[in-house]
């Protein structure tokens, strides 16, 4: 049996983070991580399309927990602890400079995501943090005040114990078999499938500013929305998809959105097009895209509203406008099933928060059990956030366990 001090399991961002400042601030730990894949950070490498959105510029600990469906009550009092200025000063002080980009994501100079990773793997060794691939955790157990673990290449015992695996079935029911409840996962952060005559064939399509909402339910967002070959996506769909996780799940993803593509009332709308009726009498409606719209969207929702590509201004008559005004801000969808967004596979549920110490990230069922990361019930929007509650989880492991 090997035995260290200090045991991580999971070889990810809150995995590594941890080992490495607990080994940092206190030299006289043995740390090991144990990642069950070839190699770890995985999810930092294909993070923000393979450039690894670090954080978000977000800098008040009250508007950051507003991006995090699950866990926003929890994490207020750890932001306070270590949050983003903390975490760009971490990566500045090892040489790795970030940028904000104009959404407030944050990324390296580098935009590769393989410089977080070599920073973390030269500071790993340099603090000599063993990092063991190819160990999976089969069973976990405690005797007298030392954890056992039993794993694919051997047996290790470990005074402490931190849990940073993700979204892992597996570990959760080990974790459920040591007395912890495990709050049921589904997916978060998943684009809409839609077929739909007023979106066919123009994906790649933007509208910068609508505001989407899930018929029947109080879920509504806005921002961005993007068309895409099998339906929408950005923002606006993001948002709801973490926000309505569990909701939306309940629904086996079958429900109907409504859409205000132009941020207007249907009154308000009503008004401008009959303005434009009169100003653009004699110029086809197709062709005089209005409202800010890209033009392909426009020349959908046009031929939606039942005219054609020849039908001028001054001759739409009162149901053509309705149903114009109607098509602009009261648009209908079917969503029909629902795709992953890229590669950033990311769910509601984990471990119910209310076992953990959110001064520690210690368990409250076991002494010396540390959880960081999404193993927890905790999930944010597409950002940056869901890092930056590894990195602050992870950072607050290490001082509890250096203390």
């Amino acid at each position: 049996m090997i035995k260290k001090d200090v045991i991580i399991i999971g070889g990810g961002a809150a995995g590594f983070f941890a080992a490495i400042n607990i080994a940092e601030q206190n030299p006289k730990l043995s740390v090991a991580i144990l990642e069950r894949g070839k190699e770890g950070l995985q999810k930092v490498k294909i993070s923000g399309g393979g450039r690894c959105n670090v954080t978000h510029a977000e800098f008040i600990p009250q508007e950051l927990v507003l991006n995090y469906p699950r866990g926003d009550k929890e994490l207020l009092g750890p932001f306070h602890q270590f949050m983003t200025g903390d975490t760009i000063e971490w990566f500045e002080k090892r040489g790795v400079l970030l940028k904000i980009e104009e959404d407030g994501r944050m990324f390296p100079e580098s935009n590769s995501s393989q410089t977080i990773i070599d920073c973390f793997l030269t500071e790993a060794e340099k603090f000599k943090v063993e990092v063991l691939y190819n160990h999976a955790l089969k069973t976990v157990s405690k005797k007298d005040s030392l954890w056992n673990l039993e794993t694919s290449q051997g047996t290790f015992s470990a005074e402490k114990l931190v849990i940073a695996t993700g979204s892992n079935p597996k570990i959760w029911k080990l974790l459920e078999n040591l007395g912890h409840s495990i709050i049921q996962p589904v997916p978060s952060l998943f684009t809409f499938d839609i077929k739909d005559e007023r979106i066919k064939d123009i994906p790649g399509v933007v509208a910068l500013n609508v505001e989407v909402k899930v018929l029947g339910t109080d879920l509504w967002s806005e921002g961005p929305l993007l068309i895409t070959h099998v339906g929408m996506s950005a923002p606006a769909i993001l948002k709801l998809s973490a926000f309505g996780a569990i909701e939306l799940a309940k629904q086996q993803y079958k429900f109907e959105i409504e859409i205000n593509f132009i941020r207007q009332s249907l009154e308000d709308c009503m008004e401008r097009l009959k303005e434009l009726k009169q100003d653009l009498a004699k110029k086809t409606v197709f062709k005089s895209t209005q409202f800010e719209l890209p033009k392909r969207l426009w020349h959908k929702l046009v031929l939606a509203s039942k005219m054609d590509k020849n039908t001028r201004w001054a001759d739409l008559n009162k149901q053509q406008l309705e149903n114009l005004a109607s098509q602009l801000t009261q648009a209908v969808f079917q969503v029909d099933g629902k795709s992953t967004f890229k590669e950033e596979f990311v769910t509601a549920g984990g471990v119910d928060l209310k076992e953990i110490n959110f001064k520690t990230f210690e368990s409250k069922r076991h002494k010396n059990l540390y959880l960081a990361g999404e193993v927890l019930n905790i999930d944010a929007v597409t950002g940056g956030f869901n890092f930056q509650n590894a990195w602050t989880g992870a950072f607050i492991v290490a001082k509890s366990i250096c203390n």
